[in-house]
């Protein structure tokens, strides 16, 4: 017996899954989550291997429990004949900041930095030691709908008014370069930093909260993460931070 038009498509609905909207929630633990910034460039013939230890901290254990890797890619190495799609002149000064404040010596690629401070053991053992004992505060995140919500609570360090910033990390990266220093090659990239947003959080209570949009991402990813860090004012040192994989499509 035929089933009326009506009967199936009521019957279709009814046995459709119902669909919640995708959240994933983000918390650091009370003590400090270390924040890795690689400034690298695709203009730069030092940059690759650096890039490459970068990628395999993705199989490292610590990875957002305690440790934040993230890759700003900077555009001063542009001119050179090779523009980097991953680069923004806010990357690079983030990076100048940084040596204004001298938390690092001079702006130079590939540099790392590990809580705000130079970090050159890359350049030598290229042993990673981090540290968690310090009490940093907790920092909950909550991405829904292309919104981000935080929350930042600090009793032990007040902080005032904290920088919540918000990037989102590019994964599986591949570009053929076919000028400049690294022409002719292919490279790889992970932990790259396609968007960013940094803004003041407002006090509420014993809290610092804020709602602000995902940034929009310089090019599309096949994996990304999200990575976010509070900070004091002008001073972009991160002081907490959390961040992990996103499960919901950006």
């Amino acid at each position: 017996m035929r089933r009326p038009l009506k009967f199936i498509l009521v019957t279709m609905l009814i046995n459709l899954p119902l669909l919640a909207p995708a959240t994933d929630v983000f918390q650091s633990t009370s003590n400090r989550i270390n924040v890795l910034e690689l400034y690298t460039s695709e203009g730069c013939s030092s940059c690759p291997p650096a890039d490459r230890w970068l990628s395999n901290l993705k199989e490292d254990k610590r990875l957002w429990l305690s440790l934040i890797p993230v890759a700003f890619h900077v555009d001063y190495w542009n001119y050179i004949g090779w523009t980097d799609r991953f680069s923004s002149g806010r990357y690079s000064d983030r990076q100048r900041k940084y040596a204004r404040l001298k938390n690092i010596s001079t702006v130079y690629t590939p540099g790392f930095l590990l809580n705000g401070n130079e970090w050159r053991s890359f350049f030598g053992l290229r042993h990673l030691v981090l540290d968690n004992t310090e009490n940093a505060g907790l920092l909950t995140v909550k991405v829904e709908q292309q919104q981000v919500y935080a929350e930042f609570v600090n009793h032990s360090n007040p902080v005032s008014p904290p920088v919540f910033s918000v990037a989102i990390l590019g994964f599986d990266l591949t570009t053929d370069v076919r000028a400049g220093e690294n022409g002719g090659k292919q490279l790889k990239h992970d932990f790259a930093v396609l968007g960013l947003h940094s803004v003041p959080m407002s006090k509420q209570g014993d809290s610092f909260l804020i709602t602000v949009k995902l940034p929009a991402t310089s090019v599309s990813a096949p994996r990304t993460a999200i990575a976010t860090w509070v900070s004091n004012g002008e001073d972009p040192t991160p002081l907490q931070a959390t961040g992990g994989w996103l499960n919901s499509p950006q």
